[in-house]
């Protein structure tokens, strides 16, 4: 189908909207299979990039020279970068609206400088250019990424929302296994050298990244120009009546008081944190966390000093930090609740995509010795399981929405969270390697889940208006359990299990099936999306019933 037909069709569909009749509700069209595919389409470029830094970036710091323990500290640019990227990008774009739409220019902006960075990437001459290059590669895919997640929420009637954020699940997967196999790709099939001299980049993972590249912008400029988005006056329309789409937040409006003292609590505890830490000597990668828990507190203390004396009527008229705390401290209810899950489930995946390496090689493989035969066959084995539990998300993907048609969108995450729990604690029960693609089975499931069933709750209970920055906040409660488990993991592991990295895997599996219970207890007015298409015919009938009365 071509992005004319699809735009035509979707114009026919969008309901003009005077300034007679833009608070009127309208109900939302839903979108055809292609109209949806090439909205989430992009997400495979994004995937692309996401996947080649993953699996080649410490390769490359490890080529220029740095240490096994330095690694961690380089890496931790990902998911700060997207702490500090995701909700400022979000706030802009809830405010943005141009030729391009509302959330389309920060697609293409992000996929331009992803690119480049990715080009530029494998030619690092030092390891301080190739650790500045991530900063910039990781920022620039957060400019891009996180918009398609409002993108979806924006365009989409509640009602197709869980099959929106599952084909995005699809792309990720797809786009995973093959970006994670290219440089594998290129040397086997295309004779293309996996090795260089000394400071150098392989060729296969050069270009590797040449195509990515080439891959990411290609995708990100094809949903920038195959979709249109509703104008502002028409989500006000479509939003002006529907049953869970108020803005629940303002239940307390948080005083300069109450910024005052929580600034002094939050850093009197980072302080304390950093002390006992030097005092006692623990690990290092502590003060990530004492020192994140301390700054949260300036950032209360700047937003004391903007509101000063001001009404509540003017908070949004105070600048763009000040929106971004204030807005986090007045998350709806159910966004609470659904923190615990993404803390729950992040930490898992965490404690998967660090120990599974170790857990493989010296449980399965019995050796622990980086430059042993078994160590490194058990090392590749796990490239292979990790490309496999991708690929299951992909099919998983398919058959969420059609389970959360049958059982409600809670139970669905519930379900697939337990297969990936229980995968992951079979690892310690399956003894031979060969047969470990079964456990991902389960991991992929709940992968796919993740990825998408969180987003399609959250997006039916946020105020329309805040769309982008409630989902930029909502990276959050992903970031923190990774920092947390980066500081935390290795000291649990020693003090409670001598070391012994398959218990990392047993933690992860346990947290993933404690998410999965987690989410039963959110509150939501509307889940199931039958509930939901039916809670918009009813209001549109009570809303025609009005108008003939007056009639």
């Amino acid at each position: 189908m071509s992005s004319n037909h699809q735009q035509a069709n979707q114009k026919d569909n969008h309901q003009a909207v005077t300034p007679q009749t833009q608070h009127s509700f309208k109900q939302q069209p839903e979108l055809d299979f292609w109209q949806i595919f090439n909205m989430c389409f992009g997400f495979l470029g994004i995937q692309f990039g996401f996947a080649l830094q993953n699996a080649n970036v410490s390769r490359i710091f490890q080529t220029l020279g740095a240490s096994i323990d330095e690694i961690p500290i380089l890496w931790i640019a990902a998911p700060l970068t997207g702490l500090l990227v995701q909700p400022i990008i979000g706030y802009l774009s809830d405010k943005t609206w141009g030729r391009l739409g509302r959330r389309r220019p920060y697609f293409l902006i992000g996929a331009i400088f992803t690119t480049l960075a990715i080009f530029i990437m494998p030619h690092s001459p030092t390891l301080w250019i190739a650790a500045g290059m991530l900063w910039i590669m990781d920022a620039s895919i957060n400019i891009a990424m996180e918009p398609f997640r409002a993108f979806v929420g924006d365009n989409l009637p509640k009602s197709q929302r869980t099959q929106g954020y599952a084909m995005q699940s699809f792309f990720i997967g797809i786009g995973a296994v093959v970006a994670s196999a290219l440089p594998y790709i290129l040397t086997h099939f295309f004779a293309v050298a996996n090795t260089a001299p000394a400071g150098e980049i392989a060729d296969s993972v050069r270009y590797a990244f040449y195509f990515g590249g080439a891959v990411l912008l290609l995708a990100v400029t094809w949903t920038v120009v195959s979709t249109r988005e509703y104008s502002p006056e028409e989500l006000a329309a479509f939003n002006a009546k529907q049953v869970d789409a108020e803005d629940e937040t303002l239940a307390r409006t948080r005083t300069r008081k109450d910024y005052q003292f929580a600034s002094f609590v939050w850093m009197g505890l980072g302080a304390l944190l950093t002390f006992a830490i030097w005092a006692q000597d623990l690990d290092k990668q502590l003060y990530i966390l004492s020192l994140g828990i301390f700054a949260f507190g300036p950032l209360q203390l700047y937003c004391a000093l903007r509101l000063g004396n001001s009404q509540p009527a003017e908070r949004n008229k105070l600048g763009m930090v000040f929106s971004v705390v204030d807005d986090l401290f007045h998350m709806p209810k159910a966004m609470h609740q659904l923190a615990i899950v993404q803390f729950f489930s992040w930490f898992a995946l965490f404690a998967m995509w660090i120990y599974t390496t170790a857990a493989v090689t010296s449980y399965h493989f019995g050796s622990s010795d980086v430059l042993s035969q078994a160590y490194n066959d058990g090392a590749d084995w796990v490239g292979v399981l990790f490309a496999s539990y991708n690929g299951f998300a992909a099919i998983a993907a398919i058959f969420i929405p059609m389970l959360a048609k049958r059982i409600g969108i809670k139970l669905t995450h519930t379900v697939n969270m337990f297969c990936g729990g229980i995968g992951l604690i079979s690892f310690f029960f399956i003894k031979d390697p060969s047969l470990l693609w079964l456990p991902m089975i389960g991991v992929g499931i709940a992968w796919a889940s993740i990825l998408s069933v969180p987003y399609a709750m959250l997006s039916g209970m946020l105020p329309p208006q805040k769309m982008g920055v409630y989902m930029g906040i909502f990276n959050f409660f992903i970031v923190i359990p990774q920092l947390l488990a980066a500081s935390v993991l290795g000291l649990v592991l020693n003090g409670l299990f001598d070391g012994q990295p398959i218990y990392a895997l047993i933690t992860g599996g346990i947290l993933m099936m404690c998410a999965g219970i987690a989410v039963l207890f959110v509150e939501q007015k509307i889940v199931d999306q039958n509930d939901q298409s039916a809670a918009v015919n009813s209001k549109t009938n009570l809303t025609t019933k009005a108008a003939n009365k007056v009639n």
